[in-house]
C-alpha cells in the first residue's frame, strides 16, 4: 500500500516555453531539458563568489530561503526529511526504501545550501553501473536480481557543512628520550655451564615539556546526514569540491535533497572532536622526544567559518527478508559501492562443489 500523503502544488516555475511540459536538470548537457519535447535552457548563475560564514553570527546572517517553493517529505521508517518543489511526486525514500512516506503541510525550514555539485552522472548510466555490480554479486539471490525496480534508484542532494578554524594550543607532556646501558646477563650454554654476557639495553629519560602551537585548519568536510553511513560514504568519495557552482533550485528539478539533520552546531562539534585529534597527533610529532606520555593540550579556537552545500548521491535501497541494503554511486565521478545478501543456498552449493573437487584429488593422489 502506498503511503504518501500528497496534494501537490502546482506551479509552472520548471514549465516549457515550448511546449509547457515539466523540465528538469539534465546531468548529461547540464542545463534544465523539457521531458516532452526535449528543448533544452541554460540555468542563468549570477557570478558570485561561495561565501563562508562566521560560525557565531549564523542566527542572524544564514540564508533561510531555497529560492523557490519546497516542502518537506519525512519517512516514518528511517527519519529522512527530504526537500522537494511542491510540485514533485515520489513514491519511496531514498534512503531505506521504504514507502512509509508522509508529506508535511511546512515550507522547508533551516539553512538553506549555498552552493552544491551539480551532478554528472545520468540516471540511465547509473541505472547500468547498478544492473553490472548486482549481476556480478554471484553469490546474490537470484530473487533479487529478477525483482529489483528501476524506480528504486533516485538522485539525491546530500547535505554537507564545512569549516574553518584557527586554532591556538598550549600542551604539556612527558617527552621520552631513549639511552642505551651495558648491563650483564647470565645465559646457560647447551652443556649446562653458564657464563656472563653483556647486552644493551633500552632506558627512558622522561621530562617534562610545555608549549604553544598554532594552526589553521579549512574546509574540514562533515557529513550533514543521519542516514547515510560514513563507512560507505567513504567508499564512493572524494568529491571535487573544485566544481562547487552557486546553488539554484533548477539543479534540484528531478531530483531530491536531503535537510541536513546534523545541524550547523552539532556539526561544529563534530568538526571540533575531529580536529582536536589531529592537534593532538601533530603536537605528539612536534615534541623533539623518542616518546610522548600523559598529553594535555588546551586550545582556544577563532575566526570559526563555515559553508553548507550539497553533494549528489544515486541511491538505491531496497529490503530483502525484512533486511535493507545500500547502493550508491557518486552522482559526480561515478564511482560506485554496494551491498548486497547473499543466498544460502549458492553458498552450500559452492562449498559442497569444492568438498567434492578436493575429495577427487585426494581420491587420485592416494589410489
Amino acid at each position: 500500500m502506498n503511503n504518501w500523503q500528497v496534494n501537490p502544488v502546482q506551479t509552472d516555475f520548471h514549465q516549457c516555453t515550448g511546449c509547457g511540459g515539466d523540465m528538469a536538470f539534465a546531468p548529461e548537457f547540464q542545463v534544465m531539458q523539457c521531458s516532452y519535447c526535449s528543448s533544452k535552457r541554460n540555468i542563468e548563475l549570477q557570478p558570485t563568489v561561495i561565501r563562508e560564514y562566521d560560525l557565531d553570527s549564523a542566527d542572524e546572517t544564514a540564508n533561510l530561503s531555497w529560492g523557490t517553493e519546497t516542502r518537506v517529505f519525512h519517512c516514518n521508517n528511517c527519519g529522512a526529511d527530504t526537500v522537494i518543489d511542491s510540485f514533485a511526486k515520489s513514491h519511496s525514500c531514498a534512503f531505506c526504501g521504504s514507502t512509509h512516506v508522509i508529506r508535511q503541510e511546512t515550507q522547508a525550514t533551516g539553512i538553506a545550501p549555498e552552493s552544491l555539485v551539480p551532478f554528472k552522472v545520468t540516471k540511465i548510466a547509473a541505472l547500468d553501473t547498478f544492473n553490472k555490480w548486482i549481476g556480478s554479486r554471484f553469490f546474490a539471490p537470484r530473487a533479487l536480481k529478477n525483482s529489483y525496480q528501476k524506480d528504486s534508484i533516485k538522485g539525491a542532494y546530500i547535505p554537507f557543512w564545512t569549516y574553518d578554524a584557527d586554532t591556538d594550543s598550549n600542551y604539556s607532556a612527558q617527552a621520552g628520550t631513549y639511552y642505551y646501558v651495558t648491563e650483564p646477563r647470565t645465559v646457560r650454554d647447551k652443556d649446562g655451564k653458564t657464563r656472563t654476557e653483556y647486552v644493551q639495553v633500552r632506558k627512558t629519560r622522561w621530562r617534562t615539556v610545555t608549549g604553544r602551537y598554532n594552526r589553521h585548519f579549512n574546509d574540514h568536510l562533515i557529513n550533514a546526514s543521519r542516514n547515510i553511513d560514513e563507512r560507505l560514504l567513504g567508499k564512493i568519495e572524494p568529491f571535487d569540491l573544485n566544481q562547487l557552482v552557486p546553488y539554484s533550485p533548477e539543479f534540484l528539478a528531478g531530483f531530491l535533497a536531503e535537510r541536513y539533520s546534523i545541524n550547523l552546531r552539532d556539526g561544529w562539534e563534530r568538526a571540533k572532536s575531529r580536529l582536536s585529534r589531529i592537534l593532538d597527533t601533530e603536537i605528539t610529532r612536534h615534541i623533539a622526544a623518542d616518546e610522548v606520555s600523559g598529553l594535555n593540550v588546551n586550545t582556544s579556537w577563532s575566526n570559526i567559518k563555515y559553508k553548507y552545500f550539497l553533494l549528489p548521491i544515486w541511491l538505491s535501497s531496497y529490503t530483502y527478508k525484512d533486511k535493507t541494503y545500500h547502493f550508491m554511486v557518486n552522482g559526480q565521478s561515478g564511482r560506485v559501492y554496494g551491498e548486497a545478501p547473499t543466498s544460502f543456498w549458492k553458498i552450500a552449493g559452492m562449498v559442497a562443489a569444492l568438498a567434492a573437487v578436493i575429495g577427487l584429488v585426494v581420491y587420485f593422489f592416494t589410489t
